[in-house]
């Protein structure tokens, strides 16, 4: 993630909606997308989501209702949502963010397909928890 696509759009207004819990965000080309904080969540395009290489991502369940507890902004060319389940790693650039809100209905379709083919679900009380493991490294004691 260097830089930006010199086309993308820049943002021109970005506000959390915490009762609607949905992040709108305006760009510089007239698009305003409203993304909910449970599709920015699974899309995060933090490593421990995305994996490090195509097949490697882990499905996230469970965040219909998470929540974000603060937004930084990361230097002019993207923002960290600190979420309230933790997640705090992923780097959305306004390319990602407009990718985002362009292909929204495709990829929510598509997650929602992935947890149904995994038996995986959006309702945070019925996750199993999660079977111990290490990071990305082997610990050989």
């Amino acid at each position: 993630m260097a830089g930006l696509d010199k086309d993308t759009p820049l943002p021109t207004a970005i506000t959390l909606h915490r009762k609607s819990r949905k992040l709108e965000i305006a760009f510089d080309d007239g698009s305003l997308f409203e993304l909910p904080f449970e599709y920015l969540r699974v899309y995060s395009p933090s490593a421990e989501v995305r994996g490090h290489g195509a097949g490697q991502e882990t499905l996230q369940q469970g965040k219909r209702d998470v929540d974000i507890a603060s937004l930084e902004p990361v230097g002019n060319y993207a923002i960290k949502p600190v979420f309230d389940d933790g997640h705090d790693s992923g780097l959305y650039s306004w390319d990602y963010l407009y990718l985002l809100g362009r292909n929204q209905a495709e990829m929510w379709q598509d997650y929602l397909e992935r947890l149904e083919r995994d038996n995986g679900t959006r309702d945070p009380a019925l996750v199993p928890p999660a079977a111990p493991k290490g990071g990305c490294g082997s610990h050989h004691h």
